[in-house]
């Protein structure tokens, strides 16, 4: 499964990453939405973690624009403002899933396997 994780705080686009190839998963990190829309462009992900507050062009923007051209990618959004305008905003946005941050590895595993029903179970 190819992940594409986008981040402009380096420790947390690591983290994830290292959650991620820990169990198995192919990781592409970005550190913002311009580096993700030309990722997206070179090759094909099975879904999309995503930041809402970065430089130049935030989160919602990125997945709004995900949207159009990749409508049927899982996305999870992830913020440390958790506020329910960020959530419902995400949601709005064609979010799949809301992960607040910071959240524990085991906690991003479950949520990947209840979006991919089970199919990650093999790769806990």
């Amino acid at each position: 499964m190819k992940v594409l994780v986008v981040d402009d705080d380096v420790m947390v686009a690591r983290s994830c990453s290292r959650i991620l190839a820990s169990h198995s998963f192919e990781v592409t990190a970005v550190a913002g939405a311009d580096e993700a829309m030309e990722a997206l462009g070179r090759e094909e992900f099975d879904l999309l973690l995503l930041d809402v507050l970065m430089p130049r062009r935030d989160g919602f923007s990125l997945l709004r624009e995900v949207r159009r051209l990749h409508p049927a990618l899982p996305a999870i959004v992830m913020s440390g403002y958790s506020t329910p305008g960020t959530i419902a905003g995400a949601f709005d946005c064609g979010a799949t899933r809301f992960i607040a941050k910071p959240f524990r590895p085991d906690e991003l595993m479950k949520l990947i396997q209840r979006m991919t029903g089970g199919a990650a179970n093999s790769l806990s």
